[in-house]
């Protein structure tokens, strides 16, 4: 009985709530360093996966003066490591296989067992970031006797790019080397290379440049067209030299379906031997030491890591694209279900049959709690006064240092009453105004918020159900004027209304707002009034009446217009206490989840709605930007656009139905790409720190808004109340 009131009307007891200050702003520092640490994966992904610069369109080719007629008539090797430039041309009946663009885990081993088979091996010119997505490849291949070459870490076309970009593509490709299989190589093939006639000035830079950093460029003499053809004899007859000269063949072991190389690779080994050829690697076959060396043991360490690196990133990025899956399918759900169940909702209580029972028209108690609320209350008392149903106002001043009792007591309107008491925090507020609430029927509203004249009628209606215990007012968005209070606006129309009618089709309404909400006195009494425990009093309160078996219903009728936040910081305060509120209420009625009967139902019901769409889906929705920055970077801009702008649809087709029941006007909707994007990272990172938070232990003390007046003056928002005077009001 201790949260009951009393019987001569003075409030219980309350205990003072703890008051504990959290680290300032956490979810900030977390979320940007979780971003930071994204942006990294999703970059180094980008890289592994061949997405910058990849298959780009070749340059044409350019002059042949500065390349040497030595150069240009000689063999398809160049040793560009010193002055001149020389060439090397495998001896007669001597063939060296080299593969471009693997490792592949579905062509590679197929082009190994053939080699193998065979008995012979041949030369790998790997690009690097397939090597640290397929480290164990690399190491088969060099385990096989085969030997490796680098043919630069993405694929780009080395003659345009600078001696910068050039040096990291070799370098690079030598770490994957040395993580994936200890060993380093000497070996180079640039990307879109031909044979030595073909080789251009800007080929001849990348020699000279390749040589100064130890490498010797790997070109070919006779080419056998696979990426052209799919044909394995057709292969095979491009791929064998004229003449029983020595060639450099280029085969490739990746790239595209692959079944014909491998299919032609098993025919040209024996008739090439049948020839007299020998076949073997390219260091082989010119009489050069081994391309493959040990790798250092500071080589070794950094290529590790940087495998590693790409293991975990790949890992990641992939279990992101499931949650970005995940995510569509929840919003399309979330769709679906305000479609059909609020489509229902409305049908059903626009039907002219329709009725809740015979009209209520006993009085109501008003409850408003209220703490330093100067620039609305007088506002909002008048406007609780001009109802068209009587009521009597209680105004709880909760320790104001403004003056907001004194304004109140002054208006002198009858059937207002101002309770006064130390400052205890908003349900010791309420709990007070609850007890010295004199009829059954109890609307709660916030100091902030003006209701419209017929909305205590309308709250008042659905108690002639005697299965009712608590109804949803329509809380709207009063300060429109600046961007944000219209952002707000779409939120409240498209987020929590459009829910609430869902949530009361389903019986499992979690919130009545604060701002808002009428309750039956009998189902108050049954919970203890309003508790203390979490920071989301008004979703505690209702979850409690509804797992009591109450039924809560919502009136979209039944409209008040509330202050929302005009500032980033006021915004972030109260997004993050009501995220953390809900996040407490959630663990706090957790049993419902196994409990039988009403609390059974509201837990297997409510709780996982309030947990999926009101923490999971905020939590995963930034997915969907970062996703489509990494796709307009690393990807195909064209379909990332397509993809986002799908989802974009997704939500404007839900937003304008919103808008179209609550009767908002639709031209606010063109803020609505911002709005989201904007929204959406600004609900990660308040969820972040309401996380850090929980998992820290620390409870968070009452965060209140700086109040500027309820009524923006722009014609937006609600009408002011009439000032001749009240609806009489009879309290007996």
């Amino acid at each position: 009985m201790s949260r009951r009131r009393r019987r001569d009307g003075t409030p219980p007891p309350r205990a003072v709530p703890r008051r504990l200050v959290v680290p300032r702003r956490p979810g900030w520092f977390v979320a940007v360093i979780g971003l930071l640490f994204l942006a990294c994966l999703l970059v180094g992904n980008g890289l592994v996966h061949s997405e910058i610069g990849v298959d780009a369109h070749r340059q044409p080719l350019g002059g042949h003066d500065q390349v040497p007629a030595s150069v240009l008539e000689g063999g398809p090797v160049l040793d560009g490591r010193r002055d001149p430039v020389r060439s090397f041309t495998p001896p007669p009946r001597t063939v060296a296989l080299t593969f471009d663009d693997g490792p592949d885990p579905q062509w590679t081993p197929q082009v190994l067992d053939v080699l193998r088979r065979h008995g012979v091996r041949g030369t790998f010119m790997v690009v690097g970031s397939l090597v640290t997505r397929h480290p164990g490849l690399a190491r088969d291949i060099g385990d096989s006797g085969s030997e490796l070459g680098v043919h630069t870490f993405t694929h780009p076309d080395l003659r345009t790019s600078s001696d910068t970009r050039l040096r990291e593509e070799l370098s690079a490709s030598q770490l994957a080397l040395a993580g994936a299989a200890g060993i380093t190589t000497y070996l180079m093939r640039p990307p879109y290379a031909s044979g030595p006639s073909s080789l251009d000035d800007l080929g001849m830079r990348t020699v000279r440049a390749a040589g100064a950093l130890g490498f010797v460029t790997v070109l070919s003499d006779v080419d056998s067209r696979d990426w052209a053809t799919q044909d394995a004899e057709t292969i095979v007859r491009h791929a064998t030299p004229e003449r029983d000269r020595g060639a450099v063949v280029l085969l490739h072991d990746a790239g595209g379906d692959r079944a014909q190389t491998v299919a032609a690779l098993d025919r040209l080994i024996p008739r090439l031997k049948d020839r007299g050829y020998r076949i073997t690697t390219v260091s082989d076959a010119l009489g050069l030491p081994p391309a493959n060396q040990p790798a250092q043991v500071s080589d070794r360490i950094r290529g590790l890591v940087v495998v590693a690196a790409v293991g975990v990133a790949t890992t990641l990025v992939g279990a992101m694209a499931w949650l970005l899956l995940a995510t569509g399918v929840l919003m399309i759900a979330r769709l679906l279900l305000m479609i059909l169940l609020a489509r229902r909702h409305h049908r059903r209580r626009r039907d002219p049959g329709w009725s809740w029972g015979p009209p209520v028209t006993r009085p109501v108690s008003v409850v408003v709690p209220a703490y330093n609320e100067r620039e609305n209350i007088a506002e909002v008392v008048r406007a609780l006064a001009a109802s068209d149903h009587p009521a009597e106002v209680v105004v709880v001043d909760d320790g104001s240092t403004d003056g907001t009792g004194e304004i109140v007591s002054a208006l002198g309107l009858p059937g207002v009453t101002v309770v006064r008491q130390p400052n205890q925090g908003k349900p010791a507020a309420l709990n007070t105004g609850i007890a010295h609430a004199r009829h059954d029927i109890v609307v709660l509203v916030d100091g902030d918020t003006i209701v419209e004249p017929s909305a205590l009628r309308l709250l008042a209606q659905p108690f002639a159900d005697p299965a009712v215990g608590a109804v949803s007012g329509n809380a709207k968005v009063a300060n429109q004027r600046r961007l944000i209070g219209r952002w707000q606006c779409i939120e409240y129309v498209m987020g929590f209304n459009i829910d609430r009618r869902v949530y009361d089709t389903l019986g499992c309404m979690p919130t009545v707002p604060g701002a808002v909400g009428a309750f039956r006195r009998e189902a108050l009494e049954q919970v203890g009034g309003v508790s203390d425990d979490t920071l989301a009093e008004d979703t505690d309160l209702t979850i409690a009446v509804g797992r009591r078996g109450w039924r809560i219903v919502y009136e979209d009728g039944a409209r008040a217009w509330t202050e929302a936040p005009t500032t980033w910081g006021q915004l972030w305060r109260q997004r993050y206490r009501w995220s953390y509120g809900t996040m407490q209420s959630i663990w706090k009625h957790r049993r419902a989840v196994f409990e039988r009967g009403a609390s059974g139902r509201f837990g297997r019901i409510g709780l996982p709605h309030l947990a999926v769409f009101q923490v999971l889906l905020p939590l995963l929705a930034p997915l969907v930007d970062i996703f489509l920055v990494y796709g307009l970077l690393f990807h195909r801009p064209w379909e990332t656009v397509l993809g986002w702008s799908g989802v974009l649809l997704v939500q404007l087709l839900g937003a304008v139905y919103a808008f179209r029941l609550d009767r908002e006007r639709l031209r606010l909707l063109w803020l609505l790409p911002l709005q989201q994007v904007v929204y959406r990272q600004l609900m990660y990172a308040v969820l972040l720190q309401s996380i850090t938070t929980a998992l820290a232990g620390v409870r968070m003390r009452w965060q209140k808004l700086d109040r500027h007046g309820v009524l923006p003056g722009d014609g937006s928002g609600p009408p002011r109340s009439p000032r001749p005077g009240p609806v009489p009001v009879d309290l007996d």
